[in-house]
C-alpha cells in the first residue's frame, strides 16, 4: 500500500511539472504572437491606407484578428491546464477545444466580412475608378509573408512539442495570414501593372483562405470534443506495448478516446484463471504503469482482467 501511494505521489508530481511546462511554453508563444501581430497589423493597415490598397487593409484586419485569437488561445490553455477537482474529476482539457472553436468562429466571421467588402467593391465600382496601390503596399505584403511564415513555424514546432491543439490552430492561423498576404501581393502587383480590379479580387481570395482555415480548426476541435478514437497506428502501438507484458495472454478489447490534448484508454487483457487475485492485479498494474510511462499523452488507462483457463488450451 505504501509503495502504491509513493508511485501515485510521483505521478502527481510529474503531472504538475508537465502541466506547468505546458502552460509556460504556451504563454510564451502566445505573447510572441500577440506582440508580433499588433506590430504587423498596424504596419499593414498604415501601408494599406497610404498606398490605397483594399487588399492590404483586408490583410491588416486578418492580422488584427490574430491578436484576439492568441488571447483566446492563452485563456483556453490556462483554463485547460487546471488540475482535476471535485466537480471536474477528469480534468479541464476540453476547455482548450472550446478555445479552438471560438477561434474558428472568429476566423470565419473575419473572412466573411472581408469577402463581403471585396464583392461589393467588384460589383459596384467601375474598375477604372479603382485606386492603383502604391509601392508601400507591395513592400508590406512581402514583409508580411516572411514574418508570418516565421511565426507559423515557431508556433507549429512548439505546439507539436507540447501537443496543444489550440496552439496548433493558432499556428495555422499564421499560415492562413501568410497565404492571404501572398494573395494580396499578387493583387497589388497586378493592380500596379494596370489591372486594379485584381486588388479586390485578392481580398476575395483571402476570404476563402480564412474560411478554409476556420473549417479545419473547427472540425479538429469537434473531433476532440466528441471522444473521437485515436488512429489505428497509435492503437497498434498500445496493443504491442501491452501484449508483451509478463502474464498477459491476450488483448480482448482496446478502446481509446481523445479528451482535449490527452487520451483515455480502456483495455481488457486475458490472464491465467488459476493465479491469485493479487497476481492478476499486479499484471494489470504493470500494464497500466508501462503504458502511462511509455505514452505521455495517455492521461489514464483502465485495465480489466479476463480469466483464461489455460488447462483447456
Amino acid at each position: 500500500m505504501k509503495n502504491q501511494s509513493t508511485n501515485q505521489n510521483t505521478k502527481n508530481e510529474q503531472s504538475v511539472i508537465k502541466t506547468t511546462d505546458f502552460e509556460q511554453t504556451a504563454r510564451k508563444i502566445s505573447f510572441v504572437s500577440i506582440i508580433g501581430n499588433i506590430l504587423l497589423s498596424a504596419f499593414k493597415f498604415f501601408a494599406g491606407v497610404f498606398a490605397h490598397s483594399g487588399a492590404m487593409i483586408s490583410d491588416a484586419v486578418h492580422s488584427a484578428s490574430d491578436v484576439f485569437s492568441s488571447i483566446i488561445v492563452l485563456v483556453g490553455i490556462h483554463l485547460s491546464s487546471k488540475e482535476s477537482d471535485k466537480d471536474h474529476p477528469y480534468g479541464h482539457e476540453r476547455l482548450e477545444c472550446v478555445a479552438a472553436i471560438i477561434l474558428a468562429t472568429i476566423l470565419l466571421i473575419t473572412g466573411l466580412a472581408i469577402g463581403k467588402q471585396a464583392i461589393s467593391t467588384i460589383m459596384f465600382r467601375q474598375s477604372e475608378n479603382l485606386s492603383i496601390p502604391g509601392f508601400l503596399a507591395l513592400i508590406a505584403a512581402v514583409i508580411s509573408i516572411v514574418t508570418k511564415e516565421m511565426m507559423f513555424w515557431y508556433t507549429k514546432i512548439n505546439a507539436e512539442r507540447i501537443d496543444s491543439s489550440a496552439l496548433l490552430a493558432d499556428a495555422w492561423h499564421h499560415r492562413s495570414d501568410s497565404l492571404s498576404s501572398i494573395g494580396a501581393l499578387i493583387g497589388i502587383a497586378g493592380a500596379r501593372m494596370g489591372f486594379p480590379i485584381l486588388d479586390p479580387i485578392a481580398s476575395l481570395a483571402i476570404c476563402f483562405f480564412i474560411a478554409k482555415a476556420a473549417y479545419e480548426i473547427f472540425m479538429d476541435a469537434i473531433d476532440k470534443m466528441v471522444d473521437h478514437s485515436c488512429d489505428e497506428a497509435f492503437e497498434q502501438e498500445l496493443f504491442d506495448c501491452a501484449i508483451v507484458e509478463p502474464g498477459v495472454l491476450s488483448i480482448d478489447m482496446l478502446h481509446t478516446r481523445m479528451f482535449g490534448n490527452k487520451i483515455y484508454v480502456d483495455l481488457e487483457i486475458g490472464a491465467d484463471a488459476n493465479i491469485s487475485l493479487k497476481a492478476s492485479h499486479e499484471i494489470a498494474e504493470r500494464v497500466h504503469n508501462t503504458i502511462e510511462t511509455a505514452f505521455p499523452k495517455v492521461k489514464h488507462i483502465m485495465v480489466h482482467v479476463n480469466p483464461i483457463d489455460v488447462t483447456k488450451g
